[in-house]
């Protein structure tokens, strides 16, 4: 017997669009992650990282199934000057060779409308934290799914405390993140 379902599914996934729960692992090449904090209180720096990966656990028809897992390498921070690059990777502030990374591990996911507001816990500089953060899903195509968040942190929570009068508590990061089902091997 036909029903619906039995000819939605295979549909989506002629499609490329993934149906139910499925592993998908962060696309590095079409993801970023932005970070934006205040100059002497005349300017917003923008910096970024270059290396990050991670997985969703995607599940469209459940969000509660849903999770996320960020990865961030401390040591692939780039401010477009190599000097200052140094500095942030030190003791000063990312402190890159102790805590190389900076991790999101989501602990519950709920659709909220067209959103998901996601809790979770973000670790760095050696320090966790839960945090609450609202994520947009930007698209599908082909297998890949995208998403959206810009959300802040105050660094001093993270033990980053480093020139608090001429650098802002807070920073604004966004993460702009396409994933896919890994490739067959």
């Amino acid at each position: 017997m036909f029903t619906l379902r039995s000819l939605a599914i295979p549909a989506l996934l002629a499609l490329g669009i993934p149906a139910g729960a499925e592993t998908l692992a962060i696309d590095p090449v079409h993801s970023t992650a932005l970070f934006k904090i205040n100059h002497f209180g005349v300017s917003n720096f923008i910096g970024r990282f270059d290396e990050l990966s991670g997985s969703v656990d995607w599940d469209e028809a459940d969000a509660s199934k849903i999770v996320i897992a960020y990865d961030i390498k401390t040591e692939s921070v780039d401010t477009n000057y190599a000097k200052r690059d140094q500095h942030v990777k030190s003791a000063d502030f990312l402190d890159a060779k102790q805590f190389p990374d900076i991790t999101f591990h989501s602990t519950s996911v709920k659709k909220s409308g067209d959103d998901y507001a996601v809790e979770g816990d973000l670790t760095m500089h050696g320090v966790t934290k839960p945090i609450s953060i609202t994520v947009t899903k930007t698209g599908e195509a082909g297998g890949h799914i995208g998403f959206w968040t810009v959300f802040t942190v105050k660094r001093s929570d993270y033990g980053v405390s480093f020139m608090p009068t001429k650098l802002g508590d807070s920073v604004e990061v966004t993460l702009s993140t396409e994933a896919a089902a890994p490739a067959s091997k």
